[in-house]
């Protein structure tokens, strides 16, 4: 299965938000949400993890819940997130449906080659800059930690880059290497940018050829 280019990660002070914010990323032409609701119970979770299932199954958008996988079952979402916390990969694939997707969040080589080794689907490799939002998140990897980890990994899984991530920095991503991009903030502030980026990503297609390795 392919994994769409461009990543949103829901944010909103409050669930309401979420909602109104990954309706307004699907009209805008979004492929896949990520659901950056935290915080919440597990109740209210499925509650609201269901509301964003009708809105991006409306759209044929793809949906993503954040670590619990027994919610992405309960609500069939398309997938379901891993932290560097979460549950083992290999040990939630045994829950899942076969067609549901497995991400994994990496800070460095180590967990890159951890998640390969499980067979996740994709890898959300990041921070790429600090941001407010991940204050509290891994050393900051930059262009260059991303062409040293994507020179060394070699590897057919799609690396998707995420943290802090805007227009501006997807050509040079690209060139790293690097499948695609996860984006929150520039998004959630202007929906607009959904089709700056899409166009950005979709020019790279051509150069797709420096993925296969012989």
């Amino acid at each position: 299965m392919s994994i769409p280019k461009l990543h949103y990660i829901s944010q909103g002070n409050t669930p309401k938000e979420h909602l109104e914010n990954i309706q307004k990323a699907c009209t805008s032409g979004i492929e896949l949400v990520q659901l950056g609701l935290i915080n919440v119970s597990e109740k209210k979770l499925i509650k609201f993890a269901k509301e964003a299932r009708e809105i991006t199954s409306h759209f044929q958008t793809r949906l993503i819940i954040n670590d619990d996988y027994k919610i992405a079952i309960a609500v069939k979402a398309d997938g379901v997130h891993l932290g560097t916390t979460g549950t083992c990969p290999t040990l939630t694939r045994k829950h899942l449906y076969s067609w549901q997707i497995i991400g994994g969040t990496a800070n460095t080589l180590q967990d890159c080659q951890t998640l390969i080794d499980k067979a996740v689907d994709y890898i959300s490799l990041g921070p790429f800059r600090m941001t407010t939002a991940e204050a509290h998140l891994s050393p900051v990897l930059g262009l260059k930690g991303y062409i040293a980890m994507i020179e060394t990994l070699r590897t057919e899984t799609p690396i998707i880059g995420f943290g802090g991530i805007t227009t501006e920095d997807v050509i040079a991503i690209l060139e790293t290497g690097i499948s695609g991009i996860a984006v929150s903030e520039a998004i959630t502030r202007n929906f607009d940018s959904i089709r700056t980026f899409n166009l950005l990503l979709k020019a790279s297609a051509t150069e797709e050829k420096r993925h296969t390795f012989k």
